[in-house]
């Protein structure tokens, strides 16, 4: 999370609404009922909070990474598996390696990037992934912002062949480049896309989440939060009576119930080097989910709102 977001955050905490007359949302146990969504290509269900490491997980040796060893606890205990990582990310992919052992989760859902041009480059820069997460394995390599994608894509799909890799992706962020991802789309057959989609930008629903329905892709939403200028302009807000509908005490669990209610959207994966806060993101896996009419009454707040 960057210092926007994580400030942001701590304001927003202080204007949620109270759910008066109703029980407070339990924290997720083992066994309490999580929502999970289908990959497209599989039929394979994952859960719809995942978390992404840009930033946050980009931390040298020594304490500070070790106060990461929390906030992945709270991610898996919160009934999480989907990790988004790139070696775009500084230390991040390495920090996952490092720790993730010590975490001992049941399921992981590894997915991290290739980010350099060239064939060999590629290579050898996915190659050190493995490497670093210390897996044979990745169930999901993606081409990070469309960098040479077309020769990367050659690539993962001899490795998916192979059995090195489970699925394929491609991705792109801040809403950049949607008309070249869309026409990539159309062209290739992904597992998976990428990109971003929040009520603070929605440029998404016109286009690339149509096309990702229609061309049986899964979808992982990046910047669920605006990269945290969302929970900042929410600051000092109370929640609307909605949020008692869905089980939501804070802003944080209502956006992102908002997104990964979209049918096309398979996982949000939000960034956070807070525990607590993380354990907010994935209190948006319990309770019912908007539906379509409630969808649209959210939004219409939000838009209102921010």
């Amino acid at each position: 999370m960057t210092d926007v977001e994580s400030a942001g955050r701590r304001r927003v905490l202080g204007a949620t609404v109270a759910l008066a007359g109703g029980a407070l949302l339990p924290a997720l146990g083992q066994g309490a009922p999580r929502l999970e969504k289908p990959i497209p290509a599989t039929g394979e269900r994952v859960p719809a909070i995942g978390m992404g490491t840009w930033l946050t997980f980009d931390v040298p040796a020594g304490a500070q990474r070790q106060a990461r060893l929390a906030v992945l606890r709270a991610f898996f205990a919160g009934g999480g598996t989907v990790l988004d990582s790139s070696p775009m990310y500084g230390y991040a992919e390495a920090v996952l390696g490092e720790l993730l052992p010590k975490a001992a989760p049941a399921r992981v859902f590894n997915a991290t990037k290739v980010w350099t041009p060239t064939r060999l480059l590629g290579v050898r820069q996915m190659e050190e992934s493995f490497a670093h997460f210390g897996v044979k394995r990745f169930d999901l390599l993606q081409v990070h912002n469309m960098l040479d994608w077309e020769t990367h894509l050659a690539t993962l799909k001899d490795w998916k062949s192979a059995g090195r890799v489970r699925y394929v992706g491609i991705t792109t962020s801040h809403g950049r480049r949607e008309e070249a991802l869309a026409a990539a789309m159309r062209r290739e057959r992904f597992d998976f896309v990428q990109f971003t989609y929040s009520p603070a930008d929605r440029d998404s629903e016109r286009r690339l989440l149509p096309l990702a329905r229609e061309r049986g892709a899964a979808v992982l939403v990046n910047r669920p939060f605006d990269g945290g200028g969302l929970l900042e302009s929410l600051k000092g807000k109370p929640l609307p009576g909605w949020a008692r509908e869905i089980g939501c005490e804070g802003w944080p669990a209502a956006v992102l119930k908002w997104i990964v209610s979209h049918p096309a959207v398979t996982c949000a994966i939000p960034a956070t080097s807070n525990p607590a806060h993380m354990r907010e993101n994935m209190a948006a896996l319990a309770g019912p989910m908007p539906d379509d009419a409630l969808r649209r009454r959210m939004a219409a707040d939000l838009e209102r709102l921010l």
